[in-house]
């Protein structure tokens, strides 16, 4: 009998009931480890069988590779350790073959395949991109850990020392790429399902994947979800492998590190795996709106920032008194953006929630009570007779109140949580969500306000003094403005005002000069040196360097009547300014008994009148040539453009489009064209919604594409007038009173927002919140300086101040690039030879 199996249940070298130094406990070892390799030859070919994969699963345990007399030696906690040391070999050889199974059944099947699989090319990338991530770098990792924790168990096999120095070097290095998989597991787990839900072929692969008997009937889910669940079941055997490790060992020092590291690395994982989880549930949102045909409703989507913040089930009251049931069953979800109100259905099996009323933007969305005592709801009984059914059961249900900030009474939600709480978790959740959506919207701002004057222009206020005689009468409320730079290079803004035409430099003092009151508009033809007034059905210019100097009092005021022109007389309804070619033109509509006719005349340029002949000056106005024929429109007008070759004038019945340069040849088209309604539902729905709004004008998105802008909703166009994209429509937050184009963008003002969306999507950008808003220059295309009027701050014994603020486009703000290496002058350090 082997001197080792006399002592019964031998305990380890390391213990302390061998009272031996720590020298003495290492010759020990070494010696019971010879001994146990002399009688356990025969088992060498069972360790090789099984790193390689060959033994009976049954078999694969580390008493059936060691003989009955090392078992006996070695004692029972010795036993139990080496069989949990074996555990840790079993378990990472089992887990680096399922990964490298992920590779060679799923992987490269999917990528060699010939048409993808999985859409185009790029589809399919960006598929394997989120499904896969970043196994292969996991998988690598573990290889070479598997490799050394053989080469370990071969060396020392069947008395292992210790594994602890190569886990502990391996999970310093696989934390990061760890981290990455963990967190966006949830993803690719709901990628992979979108995908097997909408995509037969990838059926068909992965049915034909799961005939692999590798695989033993474990779909690619499992495989995927092996890295999530390595750690934590590796961190409980390394756990278990501490606790029968004696206190002398090196292991028990080494294993509380490892076991550390993976705690802290678990749980800093957590907030990442709650992140993307999240994301999956507003993925499933995503999934099951259903919302109503013909409008879109960009809620950006595919936005890197898009979360879901909070959702649940509330209640409504019905508006039909008539209803049997008062409540309505709502689901309400919070975005990081809008606020949705739905009402879930189950079509076929399959879950829809049904939009119910527009998605509310956060920058509209506000809060009334939540604080109302709570109401009592009454619920059917499901179980008992059928007067019980009838009498039900009370429960009370606690309201709160949401409204749209322009819709204030029509657009007024009260809603009902099941519970206080339930209610105080949506306080908390819209007014964080609202909060950090008004903190991004400031750092990322389209257009910042800047104020150019609050304070020179005011409105008659009750702190005014009532005395007949003011020393500083007050201008009156601000409705245009316009700058313009003079010869001398000095800036002049040019403000209408109630009480007449106020002209001044920024920052200085300002100049009543014209007393037109309330002017329609003021247009500024720099290149020109004019200054052109719609005023009380007339329309006249004045030369802008004269304007100039009678601010500056350098010249008399009645040196501008020298300047004066007189365009048009009497009944002007609107004019516009533009470029048209080479041409600048001016484009005006005039009043006529039964019709409006629209006038287009060129401006000159200043060399051209100084070569005029005496005979031409005679002959009256001078600065202004007209161009093309007299259009005639049957309607009123309201508005006028000058378009790339054509214009465009807003009438009653839509936009008609005229060139004016062949209006008795060419054809007169009114835009939108609806001609396919009658057999065409989408065309002949927005047709209808068209006719109830009012034209305000046209923006060009493209060579092909145009968007017409009304009051309340925009569509889009060909350049022939067809409508385009399916004939949907979208529609604004508020309602617009006039717009202006600064591509890529179009700003709508209403009087109390202005509203910024994208030419291309019509998706929401910004919103600006002010009061008694109006835009001051009536150039939609222009590109010139954007004044904007709005309430001011000011309100004392001069009056309350109306405010001018410049809409001025930001930049992106572009990292600064790190400096690179330093580079020697060519002959810098010449003197000093160097």
């Amino acid at each position: 009998m082997n001197e080792y199996s006399s002592r019964g249940d031998l305990t380890s070298p390391y213990s302390p009931s061998f009272n031996l130094s720590a020298d003495e406990a290492d010759l020990n070892l070494n010696r019971l480890t010879r001994e146990l390799s002399n009688i356990t030859l025969h088992s060498e070919d069972g360790l090789r069988r099984f790193q390689d994969g060959e033994l009976e699963e049954k078999d694969e345990e580390w008493h059936h590779l060691v003989p009955a007399e090392a078992r006996e030696a070695l004692g029972k906690r010795e036993v139990e350790r080496q069989s949990v040391l074996f555990e840790v070999f079993k378990s990472e050889r089992d887990y680096v073959a399922d990964l490298q199974l992920i590779e060679e059944v799923f992987v490269e099947p999917l990528n060699s395949a010939s048409p993808p699989i999985i859409g185009d090319v790029n589809r399919q990338q960006n598929f394997m991109s989120i499904v896969f991530c970043n196994l292969d770098q996991i998988r690598l990792h573990h290889e070479r850990m598997l490799e050394a924790l053989f080469d370990r168990q071969q060396e020392q096999h069947p008395l292992v020392q210790s594994v602890a120095d190569i886990i502990l070097e391996s999970a310093l290095q696989f934390q990061g790429d760890y981290e990455s998989y963990i967190k966006h597991y949830p993803l690719a787990e709901q990628r992979h399902r979108t995908e097997l839900k909408y995509n037969k072929r990838y059926q068909e692969f992965l049915q034909d994947c799961s005939q692999d008997p590798r695989l033993r009937k474990r779909d690619l889910i499992t495989f995927l979800s092996r890295p999530v669940t390595r750690l934590p079941r590796l961190n409980l055997i390394l756990k278990h492998l501490h606790e029968l490790t004696d206190i002398n060992h090196p292991d028990s020092e080494d294993l509380p590190v490892i076991l550390s590291i993976l705690n802290d690395f678990l749980k800093s994982t957590q907030p990442g795996i709650e992140a993307a989880e999240n994301k999956v549930k507003f993925w499933d949102l995503c999934e099951s709106l259903v919302f109503n045909k013909g409008e879109i409703i960009e809620l950006d989507w595919y936005s890197d920032t898009r979360s879901l913040i909070y959702a649940g089930a509330l209640a409504r009251r019905s508006k039909s008194e008539m209803d049997w049931n008062p409540w309505i069953g709502l689901y309400v979800a919070l975005l990081d953006n809008f606020l949705l109100i739905t009402k879930e259905e189950k079509r076929g099996g399959v879950r829809k929630r049904l939009v119910v009323s527009r998605p509310i933007p956060l920058e509209y969305l506000r809060l009334g009570s939540f604080e109302d005592p709570p109401e009592t709801r009454k619920e059917r009984v499901e179980e008992g007779g059928i007067l019980d059914s009838f009498r039900g059961a009370y429960r009370s249900i606690y309201p709160f109140t949401i409204f749209h900030a322009v819709e204030k009474s029509t657009r007024r939600y009260t809603l009902y949580a099941p519970s206080e709480s339930v209610r105080k978790k949506w306080y908390d959740a819209l007014v964080d969500a609202k909060g950090v959506d008004d903190v991004r919207r400031e750092a990322n701002q389209w257009f910042t306000p800047q104020v150019v004057e609050d304070g020179a222009f005011r409105v008659p206020s009750h702190k005014m003094p009532r005395q007949t005689v003011l020393k500083r009468p007050p201008s009156g409320r601000v409705v245009q403005a316009v700058s313009f730079v003079t010869n001398g290079g000095k800036t002049f803004m040019a403000v209408g005002c109630s009480t007449g035409i106020f002209v001044g430099r920024k920052g200085e003092n300002y100049r009543k000069i014209l007393s037109f009151e309330n002017a329609k508009s003021i247009i500024v033809l720099q290149d020109f040196n004019k200054i052109i007034i719609h005023h009380d059905s007339y329309l006249i210019s004045y030369s802008l360097e004269v304007l100039a100097r009678v601010a500056q009092y350098q010249s008399p005021p009645s040196s501008l009547d020298a300047s004066l022109e007189t365009i048009a007389g009497q009944n002007v309804l609107c004019c516009q300014a533009g470029q048209m070619g080479d041409r600048t033109i001016l484009v005006y509509a005039v009043k006529n008994f039964l019709q409006t006719t629209v006038h287009v005349v060129e401006a000159c340029h200043p060399s051209e009148i100084r070569s005029a002949s005496p005979r031409v000056m005679q002959a009256g106005l001078l600065s202004f040539r007209p161009y093309g024929e007299s259009l005639y429109v049957p309607k009123d007008v309201f508005a006028v453009m000058p378009l790339a070759k054509t214009i465009a004038i807003c009438t009653e019945r839509g936009i008609v489009i005229a060139n004016p340069s062949s209006a008795s040849s060419s054809a007169v088209t009114l835009v939108p064209d609806f001609g396919s309604a009658s057999h065409n539902s989408a065309t002949a729905d927005l047709k209808t919604r068209c006719e109830d709004a009012k034209p305000l004008g046209l923006v060009r998105h493209d060579a092909t594409e145009l968007m017409v802008i009304y009051d309340t909703m925009g569509c889009y166009i060909t350049k022939y007038g067809q409508p385009t994209r399916d004939s949907v429509f979208i529609r604004w937050e508020i309602k617009a009173t006039s717009f202006l184009h600064r591509p890529p963008h179009v700003l709508l003002f209403s009087s109390d927002f202005i509203e910024i969306r994208d030419t291309q999507t019509g998706l929401l950008k910004q919103v600006i919140e002010a009061v008694d808003i109006r835009l001051l220059i009536q150039a939609p295309l222009s590109r010139g300086s954007l004044y904007v009027a709005m309430l001011g701050q000011k309100d004392d014994e001069d009056g309350l101040s109306d405010r001018i603020v410049e809409l001025v486009e930001t930049t992106e703000i572009t990292k600064t690039p790190i400096a690179g290496p330093f580079k020697v002058v060519e002959g810098l350090w010449d003197e000093w030879d160097m």
